[in-house]
Formats: structure tokens, sequence, C-alpha cells
């Protein structure tokens, strides 16, 4: 039985994606990123905090 060719799914896509970039830069970069946008939401609330009390 040959498989029929067939466009990729957006989730499917987005998996294919993941897996590569997981391997190409291991577990160490998504906690540097995590820690990055962690980082970036603690400072924005920060500064609407500042913007709330003016």
């Amino acid at each position: 039985m040959a498989k029929e060719k067939r466009e990729m799914t957006v989730r499917e896509a987005g998996r294919k994606g993941g897996e590569t970039t997981s391997e190409r830069y291991g577990h160490e970069f998504y906690e540097e990123i995590g820690q990055k946008g962690g980082q970036r939401v603690r400072d924005l609330i920060q500064k609407g905090k500042k913007q709330e009390s003016k």
C-alpha cells in the first residue's frame, strides 16, 4: 500500500519543529528562554504597577 502524499498539518509542523529545536539546542535552551520570559513578565507587571500609582 502506497501512502498518499499530503500536506503537513500545523500540529505536525509544530511537533517537527519542536523536536528539531530540542535536538539542536537541548534542555538548557528551554530553561534559558523560560527564565527570560518570566523576567519579562515580571518587568511588565512592575511597569504597570508604576503607571497605576501615578
